[in-house]
Parts: C-alpha cells; structure tokens; sequence
C-alpha cells in the first residue's frame, strides 16, 4: 500500500476559496460559490473559506455554520467557545434556545439582508494550533489530528510555516476507504 502524505490529498491554496478580511460576508460566500464551480467536479465541493490579512497570510477559515451563526447574531451571546458544540443538548433544550432568545425570528429575507454586509474579520475562525499540519507529515498523524480534535479540516503548512493547502477530512475519508475497498477486492 502506498503510503501517504499529507501533501498527496491537500487541497492546494490556490484550489480553494480564499477573501479579504476585509471582505463581506456577501463576498465570502460569492468566492465559495466560485471555487466550488472551478473545482474538480469528481471530489467533495469547498465546505469553508481560507481568510487573509493585509499581507496575504492566511489568518482563519469561514465554515458553513460560522456563515450562519453570522446572519444570527444572538449566537455570540449564548456560544463562546467551541466546546459547548459538544454538550450534547437535548432537541427540548435547544427548541427553547431558540423561542427564549428568538433566533431566527422574522423572514429569511430580511435576516440575510442584516448579514450580508457583516464583515468577515468579524466572523473568521482563528484555528487551534492543533489544526494546523505540515505538509510533509504522514496520513497517520493527520487522521489522529482529525480523530481527536474531531476537525472537518487541516490547514496545511509548507516550509515557513504559511498554509500552502487545506487537509479536508473527506479527502482523507475518500483515500482510505477507497484503499479498503482495494484491499476486499484483492482478498
């Protein structure tokens, strides 16, 4: 079996949705719009959107659900930090969240039209340095690293320490899965 790295299943930098800090949260989503349709249509479509400062470094990343929480902003209020993602709320508990704090209160217009303008320095995620990854590390440490920080992604280092790509865990899925199909096969 051929043994991988992470740069074999990295996503390069210039493959991936990447914005301004200083751009919107409308920006952001047109630039995920665009990647998703540049991209390899055989592999899993960009689920988030690298961020750059002034300078051109990458500083953070926009998920899906940062998107969202962003059109809410009554989230910053109730989550503020990662691991209450965690706890395990129950439906009953979490309906009330929603009937007590009135989220998502008023026509889905209308609360697009209070977020598109949201800045993204104002919503980017500044990652763990538990994700983070060197390009040239083994497959093994980057799925520990996904398993144990329970990440949907990596970002990739190169030499000086700049992300050259992003790991995704459904890369990572994809190749291993296929090589234990291989393996049945072969059997």
């Amino acid at each position: 079996m051929k043994t991988f790295t992470v740069s074999d299943l990295m996503v390069p930098l210039s493959e991936y949705a990447t914005v301004s800090e200083d751009a919107t949260l409308y920006e952001a989503v047109l630039a995920l719009e665009k990647a998703q349709k540049e991209f390899d249509d055989t592999r899993y479509r960009h689920r988030a959107i690298l961020v750059y400062d002034k300078s051109g470094k990458i500083i953070g990343k926009i998920s899906q659900i940062d998107a969202l929480k962003a059109l809410e902003p009554k989230y910053a209020e109730l989550i503020t930090d990662g691991a209450t993602r965690h706890f395990g709320f129950s439906n009953k508990y979490i309906q009330g969240m929603l009937e007590q704090f009135s989220l998502w209160a008023g026509p889905m217009t209308d609360i697009c039209r209070k977020g598109i303008d949201r800045k993204v320095k104002d919503i980017v995620y500044a990652p763990a340095s538990s994700e983070y990854i060197p390009q040239k590390a083994p497959l093994d440490v980057a799925i520990h690293q996904l398993i144990v920080g329970n990440h949907q992604s990596l970002l990739v280092t190169g030499e000086g320490e700049d992300i050259v790509g992003i790991l995704r865990l459904t890369d990572v899925f994809a190749a291993v899965f296929h090589t234990l199909k291989a393996c049945k096969i072969d059997d």
